[in-house]
């Protein structure tokens, strides 16, 4: 941009009635980057945590799903291949190996794995909000399909199209939303959004656990069918619009966001300046990001990925029954008590981004699942024992409820916000499809090896996971950027330098 126009445009900015208020999310700055809530705006967070809470769903149904699937179809637990445990007792009766049934377990990974691999590529050739049209297709074609089962092979084809589904959400609305958000009110919104996974996770254990399989599958497509409707009413990222070139549509997007009485021209102009001399660079193929400008940016985000699932979520989440079981917890009893503090956590979570930063309070979130994994090993090793038997219960109970309140807090959605801030647009697609890959490959790792570990030692077993999140409060005091209060290109220029 010419100095002249920089002039004019600073000169706009300065004029008192475009000062906006930034209604408690963040600091009261001045000009374009740090407006208020817009009702379009509103709306496009509320359809891209519909796709959230889709795939959190996902995850969530198999754990209350299998023992109905199992009595209705008659299938043995290889067939239906879910990932939640059986009935005490159903496993070794049926002969199923341990091998076997980890694999059937994890195969909705496959899906998430596909659907990573190809996320970034595809939201910067066809734009982020046409991903989110795709995923939605096989969000809806994997719950009929899992509704109309009338045995295993279609339970699994609906299985792998839900994690396709799931594996492109997971890098096109974290990155949608940060890419539509003024930076005042990126971390509050992104974290509301991406936390209705952990929700929709306990919101499928709560209903499952009083209805059946097929009844739960239609629950699971209503966000489905709302994210279908909304996505009618967004408008597409205004930074992809300006990437591809297409200046008119990106002006009228970033209007609608920020609101028609809205003077946008400095925004604007930092976003089509910085967008300008991005291409003038050549885009980056995948064997490009290992360089040394781009190492720091890869180490972070392949590491919170990393942190993230090795923590054990998956071992929670995916054999939440086998857990209760263990432990001499009634199922209903344990879902109800894990699930209902998750709400308070993620609304505690969206506050306090803005106020003390994302490193801060993934440091907290990561050392309360230390915590929670510890309690939970404690358990373990008491049974074991045989001491203080009729508190093993509680303080199994407290260590689960401790670990999902802490992952909700941060550790669940503080990730994906930052990989969606620190790569700049030349590399976002393939450096997000790369991430996103690591964290469905850790999510099956986690998955597959999560009963030979409970099998050598279910104790050991949190204990390990308790020492990954320990080692991650290092980590994340040590490399991980904060990226509260800046505009995405500051974050990007500051962290590559790649415009000097």
């Amino acid at each position: 941009m010419e100095d002249e126009e920089l002039a004019k445009s600073l000169l706009v900015a300065q004029q008192p009635g475009n000062i906006q208020i930034s209604n408690g999310f963040g600091s009261n700055d001045t000009g374009a980057s740090a407006s208020g809530v817009t009702a379009v705006l509103l709306l496009s967070a509320f359809v891209t945590a519909c796709s959230a809470f889709a795939g959190g769903f996902v995850a969530g149904y198999s754990a209350p799903a299998e023992s109905g699937i199992i009595d209705d179809l008659g299938l043995s637990v290889a067939e239906a291949g879910y990932s939640a445990p059986a009935e005490s007792g159903i496993i070794n009766d049926l002969g199923l190996s341990v091998a076997e049934y980890s694999v059937f377990g994890s195969i909705m990974t496959i899906g998430g794995m596909v659907g990573a691999v190809i996320s970034g590529k595809l939201a910067d050739i066809i734009g982020r909000k046409y991903t989110m049209w795709i995923l939605d297709i096989f969000y809806i074609m994997g719950w009929l399909a899992i509704y109309f089962a009338k045995g295993a092979w279609l339970l699994d084809l609906g299985r792998l199209s839900l994690g396709f589904g799931y594996g492109l959400t997971c890098y096109v609305a974290p990155t949608y939303l940060s890419e539509i958000t003024p930076k005042n009110l990126r971390g509050g919104i992104t974290s509301v959004s991406m936390a209705m996974i952990p929700v929709s996770v306990s919101v499928a254990y709560l209903i499952g656990s009083v209805i059946n399989w097929r009844a739960l599958a239609l629950i699971g497509a209503i966000p489905c069918l709302l994210l279908l409707f909304g996505l009618f009413f967004i408008p597409e990222s205004p930074r992809w619009l300006a990437k591809i070139g297409r200046e008119k549509e990106f002006e009228a997007a970033l209007q609608c966001l920020r609101g028609k009485n809205v003077n946008i021209s400095e925004e604007a102009a930092d976003i089509k300046d910085y967008t300008e001399n991005i291409q003038k660079i050549p885009e980056d193929k995948i064997l490009d990001l290992f360089q040394q400008k781009y190492a720091h940016l890869l180490i972070v985000g392949i590491g919170l990925m990393v942190l993230q699932q090795f923590g054990g979520l998956n071992g929670y989440a995916y054999y939440m029954n086998e857990i209760f079981e263990l432990a001499g917890v009634q199922s209903i009893t344990g879902f109800i008590v894990v699930s209902i503090p998750q709400i308070p956590a993620i609304a505690l979570g969206s506050i306090l981004i803005e106020k003390f930063g994302r490193r801060t309070l993934l440091m907290v979130s990561v050392t309360g699942e230390c915590l929670g994994c510890f309690l939970t090993g404690l358990s373990f090793v008491l049974q074991n024992l045989n001491w203080w038997m009729d508190a093993t219960p509680t303080l199994m109970l407290s260590g689960i409820v401790v670990f999902e309140v802490s992952y909700s807090l941060g550790i669940g959605s503080i990730p994906w916000i930052i990989i969606s801030e620190i790569f700049p647009i030349n590399i976002k697609g393939s450096a997000g499809s790369i991430c996103n890959a690591v964290n469905w490959f850790c999510t099956w790792l986690v998955s597959f090896t999560f009963n030979f570990l409970v099998e050598w030692s279910p104790a050991g077993t949190f204990f390990i996971y308790g020492s990954m999140s320990c080692l991650g409060v290092l980590f994340i005091a040590k490399l991980v950027p904060e990226t509260k209060g800046r505009t995405l290109e500051e974050v990007q220029e500051s962290l590559t330098h790649i415009l000097q």
